[in-house]
């Protein structure tokens, strides 16, 4: 299928211009399949959804495997066994001060998490994160988790606290303070 693409498109490119605009045509989307009748024979995920295609009998194609793409290229199966919301309550509870913020505490990508991540900075307590943009599926498990719309999220030694709001205002009363108190810099909680 690759080879087939890359020919035609060399062969539009290097006739004249009548060439062109058949090879990217309507002969040219006859030629092109984007999806097919779905069956087990097919090579089509049966776990895909139905909804939009089902006045006409299509379903989106994934190809597993096309010979002609480089092993480099080739889909592989990353499933750890471990699911994303999994991680988020390891991360809570293995990590003293976290936040799943827009960015990384060096770059923060907006405001909001900028302004979480300094303010936890002025107490000096290690601070994990991770960057929810590059990640839908995290992002959409950090909200089911703690059931709040917005990020920045912050969580003290296992609790969700909040927002970058709710963090300052934490901060200007003292309250903040006493909950980080016992937090050392290695990361792990002060023994009493």
């Amino acid at each position: 299928m690759a080879r087939l693409l890359s020919s035609m498109v060399v062969r539009a490119m290097t006739s004249s211009s009548n060439s062109t605009r058949v090879a990217f045509g309507s002969s040219y989307l006859k030629q092109m399949k984007y999806s097919t009748k779905a069956n087990a024979d097919s090579g089509v995920n049966a776990d895909l959804p139905t909804s939009g295609f089902a006045s006409s009998g299509t379903y989106p194609t994934r190809i597993t495997s096309d010979p002609d793409t480089h092993e480099d290229f080739q889909p592989t199966n990353k499933n750890t066994g471990i699911s994303i919301l999994d991680i988020v309550q390891q991360d809570v509870k293995e990590n003293p001060v976290m936040i799943y913020m827009k960015g990384l505490p060096d770059a923060p990508r907006c405001g909001f998490s900028a302004l979480a991540v300094k303010v936890l900075q002025q107490y000096g307590v290690p601070i994990r994160a991770r960057d929810i943009l590059g990640d839908l599926k995290l992002k959409e498990s950090v909200k089911a988790y703690t059931n709040w719309p917005t990020f920045p999220q912050v969580f003290i030694k296992g609790e969700f606290v909040g927002g970058s709001d709710i963090v300052l205002n934490m901060h200007q009363k003292g309250e903040l303070k006493d909950m980080l108190a016992d937090i050392t810099h290695n990361g792990n909680q002060g023994r009493e």
